[in-house]
């Protein structure tokens, strides 16, 4: 996948899939939107709107392992939908390791409401950060991806 254009970063989670757009010609990633997942699965209309809006030249998705390297229930269902994202949009996908990137963005966060930029009622957004975050590692080490194919 090239680097040169504009990405959409995915952070599935069992409730709710965050949502990040970046470009390695902007300011790394920026949070979008918190997706809801039902018991059908994922919000695909509201993935579909995000989709038609931004026009991505390619979709990242966080690799939740566990810490040792291994599977986890949610690492099945998060290459299940980096796999239904690639057949239903016709771009490049890639997983990219997301160990500790809630982590990460939950500190993003306190620092940000430490600093005034953010309220305590914006924490619902954290899931689309923890996306911001998973874009900028794989802007970072695009090498370290996993290519997704059907």
């Amino acid at each position: 996948m090239k680097l040169d254009g504009t990405v959409l970063g995915f952070d599935v989670g069992a409730r709710r899939i965050g949502v990040a757009v970046g470009s390695a010609f902007g300011s790394g990633a920026r949070a979008l939107a918190v997706v809801d997942v039902h018991a059908h699965g994922p919000d695909w209309p509201a993935i579909d709107k995000l989709h038609a809006e931004w026009k991505p030249d390619g979709l990242v998705v966080g690799d939740p392992m566990t810490l040792d390297g291994g599977d986890q229930p949610i690492r099945k269902r998060a290459q299940a939908f980096a796999r239904e994202l690639h057949a239903r949009y016709q771009l490049p996908v890639v997983l990219i390791d997301e160990r500790a990137s809630s982590i990460e963005a939950a500190q993003r966060f306190a620092l940000d409401r430490a600093e005034g930029r953010k309220r305590k009622r914006d924490a619902v957004a954290l899931d689309a950060v923890a996306a911001a975050v998973i874009i900028e590692r794989w802007l970072a080490a695009p090498q370290d991806a996993t290519q997704v194919t059907l």
